[in-house]
């Protein structure tokens, strides 16, 4: 951003006594939202392209916990807004404010660096020392040490460019922001995040692909116990030593017949028995893994039509949550997809297998969700809390849907506390106390 439109948000922000509500909703980015119900503003400061924009306001999908963002909240959220300046010449933005405490004097500085590969968001007192930051910096990176209880000094002197004055209204502008900034996000995320289901996708199909064929497995099975019954009625036939047995089959047609090294011919018959019996198992078994792994197929065609629906980051963040590795390691789960909606976990099954391990597994005191009269994912939101956020359970329900159908429609999803769930058959349940959330597949939900 430019000097001259910092400094118009500068004068837009002293317009507002107070700011309600502080806190980082990206890696990269601040809000603050200063009264209003359904828009913020908010400061994006990505090394290289900092911006500052207008947007609505919701949960993020992800919760921060390190000191700066404690004490964002804390020094911030609630606070009367003192003053709002730009130093001259400087693309830096100050808001100075009164926290909300019993320290009526105390004053505090959120001093917003928009310097290209150098932005920050720095927490000062009223002395110019730092309380914290979003990036801190040691003396062996830079002269300017931004480090809690260390004094800011101020940035290094740079040729000034004539900028030509602000026209038009800033409140349009940073809005302009939002929409520009969204659609080049939502182009970059949507290819991110279909290429990550598309691994998966390619992986299950390939998993199919190599299925053998039933038909295969009984004709096997059938040739084995046919080979056992010919040893058995030829077992005085095998000499000690003997690689393989050729002799006539029921038929009277030649056959060789392989031994099995390390089994005494009176075992060999009981060798090929064991073999046809492990072959027809297989047989019966691949028909339900068929099932599985096309249901799985179904799974992420439905996410990868969702992700082509969505219409905010937010949604897309939702559907392909993005966590570190370590994180991603300790909590992978074996059945189902792990999701985490506003630091809650959330269990969705991708076939009837997986549904079924996910209602064994459940707590008592978890929420189930499905969508009802339609066969799809269950979904388990894991609490132990009596009443969960209204938008915890409005994410949870569209996850429901995305994941169990990709025709639009308006569809009804019931859920309940898993103890009120009965397993009658496989991943078919019973249900009772239930309440009905109503959800218009494309992201509109209606409550009931």
């Amino acid at each position: 951003m430019t000097h001259n439109e910092l400094k118009a948000v500068a004068e837009w922000l002293a317009t507002h006594p107070h700011i309600k509500k502080a806190r980082r909703v990206e890696n990269n980015t601040l809000e603050l939202n200063l009264g209003a119900k359904e828009e913020s503003l908010f400061f994006d400061m990505t090394r290289g392209h900092p911006t500052a924009y207008l947007g609505p306001s919701r949960r993020p999908a992800q919760d921060f916990n390190a000191p700066f963002d404690t004490l964002l909240h804390q020094t911030l959220s609630q606070s009367r807004l003192l003053e709002a300046d730009v130093p001259e010449g400087e693309r830096i933005l100050r808001i100075e404010v009164q926290p909300r405490s019993r320290y009526k004097d105390r004053r505090v500085t959120l001093q917003l660096e928009f310097t290209g590969r150098h932005a920050n968001a720095i927490l000062l007192d009223d002395e110019g020392h730092v309380i914290e930051a979003l990036r801190h910096i040691d003396a062996n990176r830079s002269y300017r040490v931004v480090r809690p209880g260390v004094e800011l000094l101020p940035l290094p002197p740079r040729p000034r460019k004539e900028e030509p004055p602000f026209q038009g209204e800033i409140t349009a502008r940073l809005r302009e922001n939002y929409r520009r900034l969204r659609d080049r996000k939502m182009k970059n995320l949507r290819e991110q995040k279909r290429r990550q289901i598309e691994k998966k996708r390619d992986k299950t199909l390939r998993l199919l692909q190599a299925l053998p064929d039933a038909e295969a497995l009984e004709a096997e099975a059938e040739h084995f116990r046919e080979l056992g019954n010919i040893l058995l009625a030829n077992l005085h036939k095998i000499r000690p030593y003997d690689r393989e047995l050729t002799t006539r089959d029921f038929e009277g047609k030649s056959v060789t017949i392989p031994l099995p090294e390390g089994i005494t011919p009176h075992r060999m018959g009981e060798y090929y028995f064991n073999k046809a019996r492990r072959a027809q198992a297989k047989s019966r078994r691949v028909h339900i893994e068929r099932e599985n792994l096309e249901a799985k197929l179904r799974f992420y065609d439905n996410i990868l039509q969702a992700i082509d629906e969505a219409k905010e980051p937010y949604d897309l963040e939702l559907l392909v949550p993005k966590q570190g590795r370590s994180k991603r390691k300790k909590e992978k789960l074996r059945d189902g997809e792990l999701y985490w909606i506003e630091g809650y976990k959330v269990f969705v099954g991708r076939n009837a297998r997986e549904n079924q391990k996910l209602l064994e597994l459940a707590r008592s005191n978890d929420l189930w969700m499905h969508v009802r009269d339609l066969p799809g994912s269950h979904v388990i939101v894991r609490t132990d809390k009596q009443n969960l956020p209204e938008s915890v359970l409005h994410s949870a329900a569209k996850l429901c849907v995305d994941f169990s159908t990709p025709h639009p429609g308006n569809y009804a999803v019931d859920y309940t506390k898993r103890k009120f769930v009965k397993i009658q058959e496989g991943s078919n349940v019973e249900y009772d106390k239930y309440k009905t959330l109503h959800i218009l597949k494309e992201g509109v939900e209606i409550r009931e």
